[in-house]
């Protein structure tokens, strides 16, 4: 993640919705795709200061309403004609019919490019859920990042793509005196994927239920973003492989047609993961299925391009990319032994294991390949 720069000079982080300097406020302007001073407009709305942008744009309405968001959705441009056109993120401004996500463009605000993807949102009516809320949408805005970075597509709707990206943010406990306590007779929500709909349960927003979760299912790390990473890693799966790769993508994870999910699943929990799990997979948990394996991998190569996004913008890494999964694992590999050595410093978790197994290197050239051709060419099928 890059950071980038107000009028003034000061620094703009990917969170920010202020500048610190000047009282600016500030967003994510989806035309330039920066973070950017806003400047209001007399007929209502902003305009992007970004130098050649001059997009015009309203706050998406998590943003001017809910608190939770800091996107901006371009209503039209200095060279923009009709007040009717299309803008790149898939809204139509200034009609009387509602839009995709249900909110009405006319009268109301727009939800940007990453709300939009939302189907359930937490009980705000709960003490400590906007709060939460905000943090599972702040991850989420990093994911997109990533997403786009790598040109992976992810339409909202089944125009869009074959295989929507939604979201669901549901809990089955309520926070109550600082502890969590189940809702009687409501079901279990479990963090998970299926068929393009991701749910987070939303007590991962809580550090401390996440961190007793984390040591209770002997996890190296749990991390809102981690979650959304692994879980997206199955909507890919769906979105690229099935009924398209599924071969190949059986050569590199093993069959997961056998056994089945829920075999894999009971004898998983069961039995845990073999000892020797690290010279084949990535994590332990990659262990349980070929899905998991496939999810957990995918997960890591996003932690990967995220990390080195970062190091790169900041000047912590100056290793080369060539574009080859070679450069990129020696780029992590380097800011990860930098990076580990600072986190034991402070007592912290490592970035970044000190090797990879060559089983698992494997898997990730075939992610790479997935990923390149799926951003080239979207989610046309692999297979000649």
């Amino acid at each position: 993640m890059q950071t980038f720069s107000c009028g003034c000079g000061n620094p703009l982080f990917f969170e920010n919705t202020r500048c610190v300097a000047c009282e600016s406020e500030v967003g994510w302007c989806p035309s330039c795709r920066a973070i950017v001073a806003l400047d209001p407009l007399e007929q209502g709305g902003y305009q992007c200061t970004t130098a050649g942008c001059d997009a015009h744009l309203t706050k998406c309405h998590n943003y001017a309403v809910e608190n939770v968001c800091n996107r901006m959705v371009v209503t039209a441009t200095v060279e923009d004609a009709p007040m009717d056109q299309a803008s790149d993120n898939g809204f139509t401004s200034h009609t009387s019919s509602a839009d995709t996500t249900g909110i009405d463009v006319l009268g109301s605000d727009p939800l940007c490019d990453c709300c939009r993807h939302n189907d359930m949102i937490p009980d705000l009516s709960v003490e400590g859920s906007r709060e939460r809320w905000a943090a599972l949408e702040a991850a989420k805005r990093r994911l997109f990042y990533t997403l786009d970075l790598l040109k992976l597509p992810h339409g909202a709707t089944p125009q869009e793509s074959h295989v929507p990206l939604r979201f669901s943010f549901m809990a089955d406990a309520l926070p109550d005196q600082g502890l969590w306590r189940s809702v009687a007779g409501q079901q279990k929500v479990y963090t998970g994927h299926a068929n393009g709909l991701i749910t987070i349960n939303v007590k991962e927003a809580d550090a401390v239920e996440r961190e007793r979760l984390r040591v209770d299912m002997n996890e190296s790390h749990r991390t809102l973003i981690g979650h959304f990473r692994h879980e997206v890693g199955h909507y890919y799966w769906d979105l690229l492989v099935k009924d398209q790769d599924e071969q190949a993508c059986k050569a590199v994870f093993g069959d997961h047609d056998n056994p089945t999910y829920s075999e894999a699943l009971e004898q998983y929990y069961q039995q845990g993961a073999p000892q020797d799990w690290a010279e084949r997979h990535i994590s332990a948990y990659s262990t349980m299925h070929a899905w998991e394996d496939f999810a957990e991998s995918f997960a890591y190569y996003l932690d990967m391009v995220s990390v080195l996004d970062t190091a790169l913008h900041i000047g912590l890494s100056r290793a080369e990319y060539d574009g080859t999964l070679d450069s990129m694992l020696l780029a992590y590999h380097q800011v990860g032994q930098a990076v580990n050595e600072l986190n034991r410093d402070m007592g912290l978790l490592d970035l970044a294991p000190a090797v990879l197994a060559p089983p698992v290197r494997e898997k990730l050239d075939y992610l790479h390949t997935l990923i390149a051709r799926a951003g080239t060419k979207e989610s046309a099928p692999l297979d000649d």
